[in-house]
């Protein structure tokens, strides 16, 4: 097996560790969980605080070799009456750098696309306002400009400055995704935050029907209030869109306590769900299937959930419903 193998009992004595996991950690033998303290004090902290069903990454450099990203899973058991735990650990340097290789293509042919679609109708009118005033590579005579003449010139110049301005707004949008600002944490009441992002989304789509569902009243975590409503509103907003034009449209805002003891916020929409084909795209910088869509609301989402340490995840069952999570606290 290429992944590690570690079980170990409540007191951290080690009951077997596969050659997969020694290989790994640079250990020749391990008997209790303290060893791993040699190889890195945040390793240690990390398995023997593990719960069953926990999954967490740690990055760290091992025997003064380049940095690994391990993944740790899991799980627990019994062996006879005796309740043991079971980690598996697993290298992923690779997996990481394919896919963010395959990130960075994505959004290259993404901004290549953007970029061009703005620059190649500036430069064809360019082309042919400059065919206005020259002719056989000679300037023509200012008596040969005729009010015509100067009417299409004014009216390409408004279509350049246009194109130019969504130019410059595009390259914004792109500079808020790469200068977040960083959480300034207070304790946020969830009902309140939820239920004002709700009236405020009511006003503007009063034709779309919303609906509270929540377990528990009185959930407060440490968050930055602003950057995480302008997260809900956004997820609002989605599926508002996603529902123009129905009548029978319906958004579901439920509010919960995940296994994990974190707050969950999802937002459900009857919308037209979101093709299989696409789902990994949507989450990319600029990607968009709207005519009028900026493509950067559900990134800039993302990074601000990651920010509080929490995530943003979305299933979809197309012609039926789409379920956007956030877990965070």
């Amino acid at each position: 097996m290429e992944t590690g193998i570690l079980t170990f009992d409540k007191n951290g004595f080690v009951h077997n560790a596969n050659n997969a996991l020694k290989q790994t950690l640079k250990l020749r033998q391990i008997t209790h969980l303290r060893q791993l303290e040699k190889i890195h004090p945040q390793l240690a902290n990390v398995i023997s605080s593990m719960q069953p069903r926990d999954q967490k990454m740690l990055t760290l450099n091992i025997d003064q070799q380049k940095a690994v990203n391990l993944l740790m899973k899991s799980t627990s058991f019994k062996k006879g009456n005796q309740s043991l735990m079971l980690v598996s650990i697993q290298d992923i340097n690779e997996q990481l750098n394919e896919k963010e290789l395959d990130s960075w293509m994505k959004l290259i042919r993404i901004l290549t696309h953007e970029i061009m679609n703005s620059i190649a109708p500036i430069t064809s009118l360019s082309e042919k306002l400059k065919s206005y005033y020259v002719k056989n590579k000679e300037i023509i005579n200012p008596d040969h400009i005729n009010k015509e003449i100067i009417k299409n010139t004014v009216k390409g110049l408004d279509v350049i400055e246009q194109q130019g301005k969504g130019l410059i707004n595009f390259v914004e949008s792109y500079r808020k995704l790469t200068r977040l600002p960083a959480p300034e944490l207070k304790t946020v009441d969830i009902k309140n935050l939820i239920e004002d992002t709700v009236m405020l989304n009511k006003s503007l789509w009063p034709d779309i029907q919303i609906s509270l569902q929540i377990q528990d009243a009185d959930l407060r975590i440490q968050a930055d209030e602003n950057l995480l409503a302008q997260v809900i509103i956004n997820l609002l907003k989605n599926a508002s869109e996603a529902l123009e034009g129905r009548k029978d449209g319906k958004i579901t805002v439920s509010i919960a306590k995940s296994q994990q003891n974190r707050v969950q916020i999802c937002i459900k929409d009857n919308g037209p769900g979101i093709p299989p084909e696409i789902m990994e795209e949507i989450f990319i910088p600029f990607f968009t299937t709207r005519e009028k869509g900026s493509g950067i609301g559900l990134s800039l989402s993302r990074q601000i959930v990651r920010l509080h340490r929490g995530r943003l995840t979305v299933k979809s069952h197309p012609g039926e419903e789409t379920v956007f999570c956030i877990e965070i606290g």
